[in-house]
């Protein structure tokens, strides 16, 4: 089994190397910035942390599908960025501000491609398991995303109905991480599905920090403009909470349906929607919700007999994912 520090220098080596086709330019130049300004490639990390769980052999049978599932998250951030018209990601323009709309939809399309071309580099006894897993996971992610933009024009959202979104949207493809690893390292069913659901409670722990920080995040820290979903009138752990909580729900749909035209709007409204989940004290909730995801995410993996040294491995993972939030 790996050391952290070791997985993270084979993730550095993957992406330091991957390559993509060089022409036409316009429509590939969008993937290498993509991959070229980075993240923290949390989905590979987990994918070839679960596989050095099962074995010692590092090559491009694990390489490419692991890389497979940054692709495919990229791809999908990019296609979001234009939904939720998002001018920044990471820091830097978004590729639909850098390009257009179009470049960002036909270059997205191509990561998509580019991602099905890598996870079918596993190695031939493990795809009739990893292909139907990612396969699975790539359409839960499209509709967990049409969810999310239907949820925008509806007042209220029960929190069920917001938890069943953000699995699809971001838990399935960490679930798939963790599972897709294990399985292509040899682990039993078992093992591979108490993984998978690791991977999930830990998705959506991820997910509410994620909402928090939109909110009460550093700007520097978090990559994007704090207050995007308020501004952009999109539901968040923190607005359904609030609507469960607050006593005065005009009050606090009112605010949420401020303009933000100008940059001053915006910032009012920002301020003023945050003013009132303080009131309610929906961040703390938040941070609390975060938490239990966590020690969900461990349950999970608790009686499977993976032992102490990877239970520890799994912890000090989860434990990071969610730090900058608790």
């Amino acid at each position: 089994m790996l050391k952290e520090t070791e997985i993270n220098a084979l993730v550095k080596q993957i992406f330091d190397e991957i390559r993509f086709t060089q022409e036409p330019a316009g429509l590939y130049d969008p993937l290498r910035y993509m991959i070229e300004i980075g993240g923290k490639r949390i989905r590979p990390r987990l994918c070839l942390t679960t596989y050095s769980f099962f074995s010692d052999s590092f090559d491009e049978s694990i390489f490419s599908p692991a890389a497979a599932l940054e692709v495919f998250h990229s791809f999908t951030l990019m296609h979001d960025d234009i939904m939720d018209r998002s001018p920044l990601r990471r820091g830097v323009p978004t590729v639909w501000k850098k390009w257009n709309e179009d470049t960002a939809i036909l270059s997205g399309d191509v990561m998509l491609i580019d991602a099905y071309r890598r996870v079918s580099q596993a190695p031939r006894a493990s795809l009739p398991r990893v292909m139907p897993l990612f396969s699975r996971t790539a359409a839960q992610v499209c509709a967990g995303q049409q969810y999310d933009m239907e949820f925008e024009s509806r007042p209220e959202i029960p929190m069920a109905d917001y938890n069943m979104m953000i699995g699809l949207k971001t838990a399935v493809l960490l679930a798939c991480s963790a599972a897709m690893g294990a399985i292509i390292g040899g682990a039993s069913e078992q093992e591979s599905d108490a993984l998978y659901q690791y991977g999930y409670e830990l998705g959506m722990a991820f997910q509410v920090a994620d909402d928090y920080l939109d909110a009460f995040g550093d700007e520097k820290v978090f990559g994007k403009p704090i207050g995007g979903d308020i501004v952009n009138g999109k539901k968040s752990w923190l607005t359904v909470r609030t609507l469960e909580k607050t006593a005065d729900k005009a009050a606090f749909l009112a605010a949420f349906a401020l303009p933000a035209d100008t940059p001053e709007q915006k910032a009012a409204k920002i301020a003023a929607v945050k003013e009132i989940y303080l009131q309610n004290g929906v961040d703390a909730d938040a941070k609390a919700e975060i938490v239990r995801f966590t020690d969900r995410a461990l349950e999970a993996v608790a009686g499977v007999g993976f032992g102490s040294v990877k239970l520890e491995v799994l912890r000090r993972f989860a434990e990071k994912l969610v730090a900058r939030a608790c």
